[in-house]
């Protein structure tokens, strides 16, 4: 690995080296994983911690954009605790700003509605912490190395795909020429332009938007609160809307809101840009432009994440406007979804049919995700008269009203979507958060290092519930109480209260910590109703 100096940082390149299938017939993988960017190095990360092959291909031979921008910088709380449990969270949180404080404005200073997200959550994640993409991609590479399951291929360019029932051709391009493998599953995260979902002929049905904005990355010394603040209407910026966000390495994010159709070429010319920074931070204030960039809103989203063995995750399966952090922790949590069930399914341990819930489950939060991006984009762009009256009316109400400063809607930041209605779900399908643990016997533990494999997580505050699921290779049972040295601690009530456990029932956590099922009490029935919903094969064995 060689580094090099991007925008001000010392980035990776990543060398490429000849794959051994040029001397071979076209060899079949029991993964592989089309692009390098957060949805595919999450998978290849959450595949590596259970031990299951893979080849991830990428046409780059770094992280990001070659570490032109930050892109991504806003990681919500699920997607830290998913960092967590595949090992890189430490480092995050070493380099990352994290932050739960947010405010809206208008005028200079006019706050009308601010959060505190830190306030009641159990998590041992913050709700938010602020990086720059290229870092957690660079993080992600590192754990896969240090894993080393899988194969990462540098410089590989998917040229043309080939698709049917059992398994899926690939041609890959590469600097010594062309050569043909063989997935069993395929998963796209080549993003936006997928040349996957084009070779297959699928369609995304892409929408425009109209909405200019100007990303600017700026180093300056001023002093700031690490806050999210939101000017609704800023006179520095006309009237229209700026965002302001902590990042690593003393940088931060300002995006400024353009005139609707503005000249993208013109907004993001680093003399015009700097002119907005000087307004906001002061003639005075000295300042490095580290990056500036335009982005126009879009979406697209396609009708089935699953087609015969390929599977989208991230851009290449959705794309909504990208207001409340919603792009990357979506790719992400797309493949903590995915992880699991594919590593069921090759070690025999349930059916193909499972794969079936990925698209089941999350389709729908692409389509949650998109409406909720889409109501701030109305918020801040009004495209109707009436929308702009309902808009004002709220600012102004705001300012005095409670109830009226929970509609300020300058982009509603990602939370865990819950899979009530999926197959799998025999409750809310809610994710749970990863509480810290103390057990009797006075050793620390957290609820991700328990979801580390396959194996469903059985939590009860009876041990005799537990106890009959105690001899099953399929469960991980964990008991709250005082009676046993590895029972939870649970003075407060908190955790069984969060879980939703009382009275001797049993909650079913699946792999990704989001609840499988709740029963007043575990019997044969419920036990073979489980394996239904997972479509667990019996001859499997748990590695």
């Amino acid at each position: 690995m060689i580094e090099e100096n991007v925008s001000g940082y010392q980035l990776p390149r990543f060398e490429y080296r000849r794959p051994a299938d040029f001397d071979q017939t076209a060899q079949r993988y029991p993964v592989v994983i089309v692009g390098g960017g957060l949805a595919g190095l999450t998978l290849a990360a959450d595949l590596s911690t259970r031990g299951i092959a893979f080849v991830l291909l990428d046409e780059d031979n770094t992280v990001g954009v070659k570490g032109a921008s930050s892109r991504g910088i806003v990681y919500a709380q699920k997607s830290l605790e998913i960092f967590d449990r595949l090992g890189i969270y430490d480092k995050i949180a070493e380099k990352g700003v994290a932050w739960s404080v947010g405010k809206s404005l208008v005028g200079e200073k006019d706050i009308i509605y601010e959060f505190d997200a830190a306030k009641d959550s159990q998590s041992c994640q913050p709700p938010f912490l602020n990086i720059q993409q290229f870092y957690i991609e660079w993080f992600l590479v590192d754990r896969i190395n240090e894993l080393n399951v899988g194969e990462i291929r540098w410089m590989n360019r998917v040229k043309d795909v080939i698709a049917d029932e059992t398994h899926t051709l690939l041609e890959v391009e590469t600097p010594d020429g062309s050569y043909w493998l063989e997935a069993e599953w395929l998963v796209d995260c080549s993003g936006l332009a997928s040349g996957v979902r084009e070779k297959l002929g699928l369609e995304t049905f892409p929408e425009k938007g109209t909405e200019r904005w100007c990303i600017s990355d700026i180093r300056f010394k001023k002093e700031m609160p690490l806050e999210r603040w939101t000017w609704v209407e800023s006179p520095v910026n006309d009237g229209r809307a700026v965002w302001q966000h902590p990042m690593a390495d003393g940088v931060w994010r300002i995006d400024f809101q353009m005139k609707l159709d503005s000249d993208v070429e013109y907004i993001s010319r680093p003399d015009v840009c700097e002119e907005r920074v000087k307004k906001l931070l002061g003639n005075d204030e000295p300042f490095e432009l580290v990056w500036v960039g335009p982005w126009a809103s879009r979406t697209h989203l396609l009708d089935d994440f699953r087609h015969h063995r390929v599977l989208f995750a991230g851009d290449s399966a959705h794309v909504f406007p990208p207001l409340g952090a919603r792009g990357g922790n979506s790719g992400i949590q797309d493949a903590d979804n995915l992880g699991w069930k594919l590593a069921l399914v090759l070690r025999g341990l349930a059916s193909e049919s499972l794969l079936q819930s990925y698209s089941q489950e999350r389709r729908p939060a692409a389509i949650h995700n998109t409406d909720l991006a889409t109501r701030s984009v109305r918020f801040l762009s009004p495209q109707s008269d009436g929308q702009r009256v309902l808009r004002n009316a709220v600012i102004a109400l705001a300012k005095n009203c409670e109830f009226a400063q929970t509609m300020i809607n300058t982009g509603r930041l990602s939370t865990a979507f819950s899979y009530q209605g999926s197959d799998l779900s025999m409750d809310e399908g809610e994710s749970i958060p990863n509480f810290s643990i103390l057990l009797t016997n006075g050793q620390q533990q957290k609820l991700v290092d328990y979801a580390v494999d396959g194996q469903l997580i059985a939590i009860s505050t009876s041990r005799e519930a537990l106890n009959q699921l105690a001899n099953n290779a399929l469960f991980k049972v964990l008991h709250i109480g005082q009676t046993d040295p590895d029972s939870i601690v649970d003075t407060d009530g908190k955790i069984a209260e969060t879980l939703g456990v009382k009275d001797g029932s049993i909650v079913i956590l699946r792999p990704d910590l989001h609840v499988l099922a709740r029963f007043k009490q575990m019997d044969s029935a419920a036990l073979n109703e489980i394996k239904r919903r997972i479509n667990y094969v019996e001859q499997g064995e748990l590695q």
